[in-house]
């Protein structure tokens, strides 16, 4: 029974960072620090760096920043595409080093799944920024981005207090994804599509004559 339940707090938090790590990176090294120098959780050797006052401190300034630029419109879809070379390597180097010392098979294997899980929540988070900015009022952006930032905090406390019911939540979060992604999909191409037609009007068309 010990070795499930290592096996299980293992899993909840290996997956548990990459997710988070898709949707709000330095929300999740902010919490996993804290919670590290408050006694609330050993972590293993490999991340034991996030607690490190220096680390802190620089994903408190950058957290700090994405505060008020996740709540921009517009400032948010720049910020998300810059993220995806960010979000994704972080979410995998964090999963990996949350297996432990284990073998160099593992780890990869945890580094793949994990990189993959960050690159799903941060797809799916993007995309529906891009489906909100499409409102002009800027209150659906900064419900959405409050309500992310919340997500994050709370999904790292429960993947290291709770991981059964964590494990299950992202269950039903991976089930949603795989729904919802191919329509955000279709819906930012239309967006793309709409703003493309947008800054092309008017222009001549290819095979139109030069002026003489």
């Amino acid at each position: 029974m010990d070795a499930l339940n290592q096996i299980t707090t293992t899993l909840a938090l290996t997956m548990g960072l990459a997710w988070a790590s898709g949707i709000n990176l330095y929300a999740t090294l902010l919490t996993l620090g804290l919670l590290a120098n408050t006694g609330n959780i050993v972590l293993p050797p490999d991340l034991q760096v996030v607690a490190n006052p220096v680390v802190l401190g620089a994903a408190g300034l950058m957290y700090f920043i994405e505060f008020f630029a996740d709540k921009t419109p517009g400032v948010d879809t720049g910020w998300d595409a810059i993220h995806t070379f960010i979000r994704i390597p972080a979410g995998a180097m964090l999963a990996a080093g949350a297996i432990g010392d284990l073998n160099p098979a593992v780890e990869i294997a945890a580094a793949i799944l994990g990189g993959s899980l960050a690159a799903g929540s941060h797809a799916t988070k993007a995309g529906t920024r891009v489906l909100i900015n499409t409102s002009p009022e800027p209150f659906s952006n900064w419900f959405a981005s409050v309500g992310e930032d919340v997500a994050v905090i709370g999904g790292v406390w429960a993947c290291i207090n709770h991981p059964v019911l964590f494990l299950f939540a992202l269950a039903g979060f991976i089930v949603l994804m795989i729904w919802w992604l191919p329509k955000i999909w279709t819906g930012v191409k239309k967006v793309f599509r709409f703003v493309t037609n947008l800054f092309n009007h008017g222009a001549p068309p290819p095979n139109a004559n030069p002026p003489q």
